[in-house]
């Protein structure tokens, strides 16, 4: 385990203070300290300071100890007796877990592509952008990020807010897995591609093509994913 957050992401949550304001609540601060695990910046095995990060929220020990109970639920935090509450650190199992809620939720929502609205067809394309344009700067972190947004987006094509929420703590799990795969580039480079790749089946009305790619893609994320935690003693 590692030691108490740094100033490297302590410093946006005093920003994120500001969004709080008078009506924060426990699930307000989880949603916060969600994002910041979905963007990377909470990394597994990271204890948190009670201190440090409600200076930064600016909220009660009592909100950010029930914000923390949430994030356990979620598997994404874990008490620890006697030493305090990390960022949990997922194993092989997890894995296999999260893809099997995967295929059913992703792929049934892809399968909504020609009736959702075209909003939410956007938020796709947008996601597929991002990621290109972060790959082409080789900034490989954002291509992470890119791909949470990707997935939250094919998921966004059921118009199902439920949904949407349980995706984004799944994917947050996700994030957390991540962390395990060494080189973000060597993990991430082909996803783009296969990003893309599914986007266009979509665009050309192949939907059950693109249902297809996305299922082989996840068996092919699923077993990498499972081989490089195995190599790290996960």
């Amino acid at each position: 385990m590692t030691g108490t957050p740094s100033s490297d992401w302590l410093a946006p949550l005093s920003a994120d203070s500001v969004a709080l304001g008078r009506a924060s609540t426990a699930q307000r601060v989880a949603d916060i300290l969600r994002t910041r695990v979905l963007e990377g910046d909470l990394r597994p095995g990271l204890r948190l300071s009670e201190e440090l990060i409600g200076q930064a929220l600016g909220v009660s020990r009592n909100t950010l100890r029930e914000a923390f109970r949430l994030l356990t639920h979620e598997r994404l935090l874990v008490h620890e007796h006697s030493r305090g509450v990390f960022v949990r650190t997922p194993d092989t199992a997890d894995v296999v877990d999260l893809y099997a809620a995967r295929r059913i939720i992703e792929g049934g929502a892809l399968a909504r592509w020609p009736s959702a609205d075209d909003a939410a067809r956007e938020r796709v394309r947008a996601a597929v952008r991002y990621q290109r344009e972060a790959a082409e700067a080789q900034r490989w972190d954002d291509v992470a990020t890119g791909n949470i947004a990707f997935h939250q987006a094919v998921t966004g094509l059921a118009g199902s807010a439920r949904l949407d929420e349980e995706v984004r703590r799944l994917l947050a799990e996700l994030r957390l897995m991540f962390h395990h795969m060494g080189d973000p580039r060597e993990f991430h480079e082909d996803y783009v591609r296969l990003n893309r790749e599914i986007l266009a089946l979509l665009e050309a009305g192949e939907v059950a093509a693109a249902g297809d790619r996305l299922a082989a893609y996840f068996g092919v994320a699923e077993r990498h994913l499972v081989s490089r935690m195995r190599e790290s003693g996960a």
